[in-house]
């Protein structure tokens, strides 16, 4: 049995949203989990390029986020940013 030092361990009831939709770019595959966790920002995983991040309206703001976390070009980001908006 090996020992594990936790730092947490805990379970969260969350909502879940999938979504997919075309964009003129791409396809987005998503699933934005909100719950308590994270001080009220969502977590967003990209399902086509395995990518996630931890979103809110402050980093919907932040020039260039979406482009790193989800590895997108400019055009791309603003289409998932469009969405995002809108949701989050």
């Amino acid at each position: 049995m090996v020992d594990r030092f936790f730092l947490y361990d805990d379970m969260e009831n969350t909502r879940t949203r999938f979504v997919s939709f075309v964009g003129e770019n791409q396809r987005y595959d998503l699933a934005i989990m909100k719950s308590d966790r994270h001080y009220g920002k969502s977590l967003v995983l990209n399902m086509q390029g395995n990518r996630f991040a931890i979103i809110g309206q402050d980093d919907l703001q932040e020039e260039g986020y979406l482009e790193y976390a989800f590895q997108l070009n400019e055009e791309e980001a603003e289409e998932l940013k469009s969405f995002l908006i809108e949701i989050i």
